[in-house]
């Protein structure tokens, strides 16, 4: 998918609703409201662009990435914030092994897709760094270690309720993270399509001491965090890939899946090969109408 000059940008009410360019996340949730409303939103091209191949791998790969079932909640870690990006490309100058994400949205009681909601995705890089964070998250930061430094970061375990008066919350455990630097890769929105589909393209994530491989992932309906979950990676793939460079530097890994406090199966990307990295999917199901079902 190319790049849009206005991605990253703020427009006004009236741009976002005629679908034009990219805005800012918090002017975003303002301009798309329920997903019930039938409200037009920007998007960025979530499906555009997909080659006829991709689509058909697309389309095995969402058989079986579960459906019609509440998609479980996790803490949003301690790096979260507002990163302000609406983009489908999240890479920057980060390098690793090229990702293509594809996230399905859905209603889990109606089992319908979700459209105008807002999918944020945030992850550390090869090296376990995190931007806006990097001096935390690499130990600098006094409060955790990582690849960088003594001593283990916040392991992102839930720690109780979120901090209140936060926008749904819940999921998240903490408070957002005040950025710490200006850097803001690997860390982007989208809005669903009239499929509830967004997609991205990243790089396979790296590791930090005491978690597993995961994304992190929050799904915004109206006004309201309705998810905050985390993705995770098959181990064999995960051996794979970090054999290779730049993963291959960063090394000792200490927590897998299968040690992980907070790794769930249904957390788990549908995965393929595809041409230059993965295509991976996942179907959210979520609960707008929060009756827990």
């Amino acid at each position: 998918m190319g790049h849009d000059h206005h991605e990253g940008q703020r427009v006004s009410r009236r741009a976002a609703l005629a679908g034009i360019g990219s805005i800012g996340l918090g002017a975003l949730l303002a301009a798309c409201g329920s997903p019930k409303s039938g409200t037009a939103t920007t998007t960025t091209g979530a499906t555009a662009g997909i080659s006829p191949s991709t689509s058909e791998d697309l389309t095995a790969l969402f058989a079986g990435a579960g459906t019609c079932s509440l998609s479980p909640q996790a803490t949003q870690g301690p790096y979260y914030f507002d990163a302000d990006k609406i983009r489908s490309d999240i890479r920057e100058d980060r390098e690793g092994v090229k990702l293509r994400i594809a996230i399905r949205v859905q209603d889990s009681e109606t089992c319908g897709p979700l459209a105008d909601a807002v999918v944020e995705i945030w992850h550390c890089d090869a090296a376990g760094l995190y931007s806006g964070a990097e001096s935390l998250s690499s130990g600098g930061g006094g409060t955790g270690g990582g690849p960088g430094g003594g001593g283990a970061p916040p392991s992102g375990a839930p720690t109780g309720a979120p901090p209140s008066g936060g926008p749904g919350g819940s999921g998240g455990a903490g408070a957002d993270l005040t950025p710490t630097d200006d850097k803001r890769y690997l860390r982007g929105a989208q809005v669903t399509n009239g499929d509830g589909i967004v997609r991205f393209t990243t790089v396979w994530p790296g590791w930090y001491t005491g978690r597993t491989v995961h994304i992190h992932a929050m799904v915004h309906v109206g006004d309201d965090r309705t998810l905050t979950t985390q993705l995770m990676t098959d181990e064999s793939l995960n051996s794979k890939v970090f054999a290779q460079q730049p993963y291959s530097r960063h090394t000792n890994r200490d927590t897998f899946n299968d040690g992980d406090s907070i790794y769930k199966e249904p957390m788990l990307l549908k995965i393929t090969e595809d041409a230059d990295g993965y295509l991976g999917a996942i179907t959210f199901g979520v609960d707008p109408d929060k009756d827990g079902k």
